[in-house]
């Protein structure tokens, strides 16, 4: 997953001859690839419209604090426990920020009214929370913070993008979340490196 969201940066930046391998370097060698859920990047077309990126990066951020959340139920680590429960609080003020958002660009609605009756919850990256929370019942430390290193880089490239997609106050705001993210995979990756 982390090579796959670095090609989709190196892309998106840009370059045109970048590659990504089913499978990892595990495929390479020859043997079966195994991990986590699919993360794959969030695109979106240039028809989308503003409310529409707001709702979706909301409902992408409560995807995302759900699973932070309901991590506690088996994660042993108390800094690993602590951390996740601080970035699902993290979540939750991304969530009023782009709720703000929406209104702006819905002409004052409430992003409450715009959201499915029937909703599935997703999380950055587009995996279900569900079967995130299925695959790292059994993982160890070591895997579940990579697989959450891959969801907030998604997440960074998704503001990144949404960024560059507009103008004015709403550049500025998912610059500002991007900023966010990337403060959260700093957070994530000194962790990693403390725990291996």
């Amino acid at each position: 997953m982390r090579s796959r969201a670095a090609a989709a940066i190196l892309s998106d930046s840009g370059f045109t001859n970048v590659f990504n391998m089913q499978g990892g370097i595990r495929a390479w060698e020859g043997l079966v690839a195994a991990g986590p859920p699919e993360a794959g990047m969030a695109y979106f077309g240039d028809a989308a419209k503003p409310d529409e990126l707001a709702m979706l990066a909301w409902m992408l951020e409560e995807g995302s604090r759900q699973f932070y959340l309901r991590l506690d139920e088996f994660l042993k680590d108390e800094e690993a426990r602590r951390l996740f429960q601080s970035l699902a609080k993290a979540e939750e003020s991304h969530e009023k920020t782009l709720a703000e958002l929406y209104k702006t660009f819905s002409g004052g609605r409430d992003l409450e009214e715009g959201l499915p009756a029937e909703k599935d919850e997703f999380m950055e990256g587009g995996i279900k929370v569900d079967e995130a929370l299925l695959w790292a019942r059994d993982k160890d430390l070591r895997a579940i913070l990579e697989f959450a290193i891959s969801l907030e880089t998604n997440a960074y490239d998704l503001y990144i993008k949404m960024g560059r997609k507009f103008e004015g106050d709403a550049s500025k705001v998912f610059s500002l979340l991007g900023d966010e993210e990337k403060k959260h995979l700093e957070r994530l990756a000194a962790l990693l490196e403390k725990k291996i």
